[in-house]
């Protein structure tokens, strides 16, 4: 015979109410017991019994198995459980002293370099690539870390001058005044002169040293880029600095992979691609293991290891994930129990799949009444934030 259930605690809080009310759908689908439950749900007798304890929230998931079983509506406990949670685990305080570990959407900048995790092993590969190749081209899906990888990697890791910036409508004016700005003096292209930059870096750069030129959103030259001459003046310019008998600097171009066939169409650029290439794929466990925890413990907080479990299976392997998962774990901070980031406050932020959404929803809410903005379109221009001209997103 099944042990009698113990009794919850006196009171008439929103966590022994939501315990209370399990403990009655329970008892509507006829009182199974707990190893009953266990054997459709897959978790444990401990676990579902702990669910409805009262001592402390189950996990959204196990809340919804445990309705699952019961014949509940599972879509109406989330939103009682999302309610409890937000309830139990409020966003700290905003005078509360502390820097988010996090970036969220945007990309990791250079000055991020300190909270910049889990790429250790593509960042010596790149080193190395760009020390044996004089241009170098680094290919990877939308969201897959491409910008970070260049900004708050291979930057502050390469031991030389770098010269960073994006092509935009007009690449040669855009490589002319970012050279401008790191020689102290501003400097034109001139149109008919094929050996312009090689020069111009000749003149600035002392002859034990060598500048790189890292061109982030390289895929800007065919999307932004009306001129084709333009386009291929600016990519000779590049590849005839770096490749020059006496050159001064070395190139890196980082380019979202559904524009590699457009690359190829300029054939220096195919043998650059066969050559110089580093490729951004999804990161593994152990590298999410590295990129979730390690910003937190430099910010003094912990991470549970529920929470670290749970984004390890839902986010590994998958491409372009990451610019989400950085904005869940930001959202999950701000919701985090003292110096704790929780499972609860992770799944009260909506997670991977849907913490931008409940953001957009949150902004929504407090625009005026007579705004014209839609939660669907301000979640949408928080997903083109890692499309077309922008301050880069986490890919």
């Amino acid at each position: 015979m099944p042990r009698r259930e113990r009794p919850l605690d006196a009171g008439d809080s929103a966590l022994l109410r939501f315990a209370r009310d399990l403990r009655l759908l329970r008892e509507r689908a006829g009182s199974p017991t707990y190893r009953e439950l266990s054997a459709e749900t897959h978790y444990s007798p401990a676990v579902l019994s702990q669910a409805a304890a009262g001592r402390r929230l189950p996990s959204l998931q196990v809340t919804r198995a445990y309705v699952r079983a019961c014949g509940g509506a599972e879509d109406e406990w989330e939103e009682r459980w999302r309610e409890v949670a937000a309830e139990l685990e409020p966003p700290e305080p905003a005078a509360e002293p502390g820097t988010s570990p996090y970036v969220g959407l945007a990309a990791f900048r250079t000055e991020d370099a300190e909270r910049f995790f889990g790429r250790e092993a593509l960042i010596r590969e790149l080193v190395s690539r760009l020390g044996e190749h004089r241009v170098v081209v680094v290919v990877g899906a939308s969201g897959s870390g491409k910008s970070s990888l260049l900004r708050a990697g291979l930057v502050p890791s390469w031991p030389g001058p770098v010269v960073l910036f994006t092509p935009g409508a007009h690449p040669l004016e855009e490589c002319a005044i970012h050279l401008g700005r790191y020689a102290g003096a501003p400097t034109d292209p001139p149109a008919e002169d094929s050996r312009w930059l090689h020069r111009s870096v000749r003149r600035v750069v002392p002859d034990t040293t060598e500048l790189v030129f890292v061109v982030d959103q390289f895929e800007e030259v065919f999307t932004l880029c009306r001129d084709q001459g333009e386009r291929v003046r600016f990519i000779d310019q590049l590849l005839t600095a770096a490749r020059a008998g006496n050159s001064g600097c070395r190139v890196v171009l980082g380019v979202r992979a559904d524009f590699y066939a457009h690359c190829t169409t300029h054939p220096d650029l195919v043998e650059v691609l066969r050559d110089g290439q580093v490729t951004v794929g999804p990161m593994t466990a152990d590298e999410l293991r590295l990129a979730v925890v390690q910003p937190a413990v430099r910010a003094r907080c912990t991470v549970e290891t529920a929470l670290v479990t749970r984004i390890v299976a839902e986010a590994s392997g998958q491409p372009g994930v990451l610019p989400l998962l950085s904005h869940a774990l930001l959202e999950t901070w701000r919701r985090r129990r003292g110096t704790t980031l929780t499972l609860a406050g992770y799944e009260a932020a909506g997670g991977v799949e849907h913490a931008v959404a409940h953001t957009a929803e949150a902004v929504f809410a407090d625009l005026p009444p007579n705004g014209s903005a839609s939660p669907s379109s301000c979640s949408c221009a928080s997903a083109r934030s890692g499309r077309a001209r922008r301050t880069p997103s986490a890919g």
